[in-house]
């Protein structure tokens, strides 16, 4: 089987993670974008002792650590954003931020995620660590969850709550959800795709985002679909069915970058 059909179905799944680590749609792609090219350029320099999967992620990563894509743009309104959350940074060094989305949202285990970020496993351990007590750190925030099936509304209730933060509301239409939102101002988004009311939970974060900015996850059982790279879509993706580790890294994560837009007091 050819390289490129050997990666193709893994290429949703690490803009999911260059979107996470970066923060922005616009910088992830372009990431994987420079990953592409390199592998197109050089396809003999592509790691040939590990499968597909790895090896794609392991060159991203070379890119990734290289910084040498430059996505700088003047019209890009995310731009202030990515630059003041790269300068969040110290806060919680990129190979533990690395660490913990490789492991708990692209489900590699600590020996592959050592491979990839050049770390042995008890590093790897020690990173994901590090992580996790900087998200003890975070600041608490509100969290409206968009969602019409019952029991994964009370599991991620549940998660949100354990993480310290409070639950501003559960939605189960795009209708009920935007009235949450314009009452109760959360700071966080959680939204499934497909709604009760067959109402679109991408329509709800469209109105909800027209009445003041919040960070946003959507939830999907079909994440290729929204991880293309083709159109504006969204940063932050979970993956039905979801594990608890994935989604409290992507809460984590996302109100990571958004703290970063707060100025210090």
């Amino acid at each position: 089987m050819a390289l490129g059909q050997q990666l193709a179905p893994h290429l949703p799944f690490v803009r999911r993670y260059a979107r996470a680590l970066t923060g922005s749609q616009k910088h992830g792609d372009a990431y994987v974008r420079a990953t592409l090219e390199a592998i197109v350029a050089a396809p003999d320099e592509f790691p040939a002792d590990v499968d597909a999967r790895l090896g794609l992620y392991r060159t991203f990563q070379a890119i990734w650590e290289s910084a040498s894509v430059d996505v700088a743009d003047s019209d890009d309104p995310e731009g202030d954003r990515s630059t003041l959350a790269r300068a969040r940074l110290s806060r919680m060094t990129p190979r533990s931020r690395q660490a913990l989305l490789l492991t708990a949202m692209e489900g590699f285990t600590a020996e592959d995620t050592g491979y990839l970020i050049g770390a042995d496993r008890a590093e790897v351990d020690e990173l994901v660590a590090d992580a996790l007590s900087d998200i003890e750190s975070q600041t608490r925030s509100s969290v409206l969850i968009i969602e019409d099936e019952p029991m994964i509304a009370m599991d991620l209730e549940t998660i949100v709550r354990d993480l310290g933060h409070e639950v501003a509301g559960i939605a189960v239409t795009a209708d009920e959800a935007v009235a949450l939102a314009k009452s109760a101002k959360p700071g966080l988004v959680l939204a499934d795709i497909q709604l009760a009311d067959n109402s679109s939970g991408i329509d709800a974060v469209r109105d909800i985002l027209t009445e003041f900015p919040v960070p946003v996850i959507f939830i999907t059982a079909f994440p290729e679909r929204l991880l293309t790279g083709e159109r504006p879509e969204p940063t932050f993706l979970i993956t039905k069915p979801f594990q608890r580790p994935t989604v409290k890294a992507a809460i984590a994560q996302a109100l990571f970058f958004d703290e970063a837009t707060v100025p210090a007091a």
